[in-house]
């Protein structure tokens, strides 16, 4: 039986999965987390410990038709200035409930943050680093739109202390851009990258997507091989996930483009050694690195982890989000922010966070979320790092891994010390998660495998 016909037989080109950036995924999150609830994981964070920070600014000038995100459109900045303004309040709100002597080891800044003037960069940055410092060597990311980025905002972000932009590109194939509503020129990603470089970012990221409408491998090779061109030191290379049921704008992009699953996983071959072949380490499921960046040195020293932007190397327990559906992890469970700006920006005017819903760890969400993470990172599984870890689960844990080798075969390997994803196997390795996971996921409205 060729792989493929293997990879097939296994689900790879049916199934429907989460990308597991947290677990449980956000479909199992419930209104049992409230406001109350956040208050008292915050009052627990001990003293003189180091957070991270999410700041979502959930606004484009343009609602691209192939994004899910929970965004709006602007054609004008007065919506801009009033949600600064609120988040601003919850800043000032999450200040005042921290306890003392916090330091931010990551801030992190998605969604749009271009759209902000300079002046407003300027204003959020203060009002951040007013309620916790940076650490020393600590890392401030911002999602850059190449289409919103002009010289005084990045002097703006290398001046709050920026140290790693994230530029989004999708593809640089015409038709594909007209067809998914993302016009966005070669040239002006290019004028983006080199002014960033010479504010002095170091470090760079790109994102682009397999599986888009009428994408060939012709195609994205040409995408690849011009990303390249701008010497990115990370890579995501997601998956197209083409949910018109949960993203009503993605109804646009005509169902007849799309390639096959099949093909999808012929695309994200193509991409992927194109980038090893140009040096870049790949980092789990969809990620690459050049050898010396930080993530390679995670995923090479066991330290890899997996959270709401991805792979990361950040090891606080703590990752507050601040903004509209921005969503928050402590020790003891997830919260979620409000999704429609409007009543985020009610609640939080009112004093309150603005918390929605959210989830409460059990002891088995912890052992389950580690067998997904390590799985996601590693493709592997540490049987002693997990029983030390979880001592009084150790039949439990032997017997989640014997089902799963006996459900995978030869696609994974099982022995006394590791389980292990082998090579041939790593396209399922989500499916595979998902067997470690306890959740109904059959009405979740997650995309292809692939």
């Amino acid at each position: 039986m060729s792989i493929t016909s293997k990879l097939a037989r296994m689900g790879l080109f049916d199934a429907k999965v989460p990308r597991y950036t947290s677990y449980p995924t956000a479909p199992q999150f419930s209104a049992r987390v409230s406001d109350i609830q956040t208050r008292h994981w915050i009052a627990a964070i001990p003293p003189g410990s180091q957070i991270s920070i999410f700041v979502h600014i959930p606004f484009c000038r343009r609602l691209c038709w192939f994004c899910a995100c929970r965004t709006q459109g602007t054609t004008s900045g007065a919506p801009v200035v009033g949600y600064l303004d609120t988040l601003k309040r919850e800043i000032e709100t999450l200040h005042a409930l921290l306890p003392a002597d916090i330091t931010l080891s990551r801030v992190h800044w998605g969604g749009t943050p271009t759209l902000l003037n300079p002046s407003m960069i300027n204003d959020l940055a203060q009002e951040i680093t007013s309620m916790a410092p940076l650490v020393e060597n600590g890392e401030f990311s911002v999602e850059i739109d190449p289409n919103e980025l002009d010289q005084p905002r990045v002097d703006a972000l290398a001046n709050v202390g920026m140290t790693r932009a994230s530029i989004g590109v999708q593809d640089f194939d015409e038709e594909i851009q007209s067809t998914i509503g993302r016009l966005q020129s070669f040239d002006v990603t290019r004028e983006a990258a080199d002014m960033l470089r010479a504010a002095g970012i170091t470090s760079l990221n790109a994102d682009i997507l397999f599986g888009l409408p009428h994408q060939t491998p012709e195609k994205i090779a040409a995408t690849v091989q011009k990303l390249l061109s701008l010497s990115p030191d990370r890579v995501a290379l997601y998956g197209y996930a083409h949910v018109p049921w949960m993203a009503r704008r993605q109804s646009l992009i005509p169902n007849n483009a799309l390639p096959v699953p099949e093909k999808r996983l012929q695309l994200f071959e193509t991409a992927r050694q194109l980038f090893e072949w140009d040096g870049f380490r790949q980092i789990g499921i969809d990620h690459f690195a050049t050898p010396d960046d930080a993530l390679t040195v995670a995923a090479r020293s066991g330290r890899l982890r997996r959270n709401f932007q991805g792979y990361t190397d950040e090891t606080a327990d703590m990752l507050i989000g601040l903004g509209a559906s921005a969503i928050s992890r402590f020790p003891q469970g997830y919260a979620q922010n409000i999704a429609a700006t409007s009543e985020y920006s009610k609640a939080v005017n009112a004093g309150e966070l603005a918390t929605a819903r959210g989830h409460c760890f059990s002891q088995e969400d912890h052992l389950r979320a580690r067998l997904i993470e390590a799985i996601m990172c590693d493709f592997q599984i540490d049987r002693k790092e997990l029983t030390d870890a979880f001592p009084d689960k150790a039949d439990h844990i032997n017997t989640l891994l014997h089902n799963a080798a006996d459900f995978f075969g030869d696609v994974v390997y099982l022995s006394s010390q590791i389980f292990k994803v082998l090579e041939e196997g790593q396209p399922l390795t989500r499916i595979i998660a998902q067997h470690f996971g306890a959740y109904d996921m059959s009405n979740a409205g997650h995309a292809s495998a692939i």
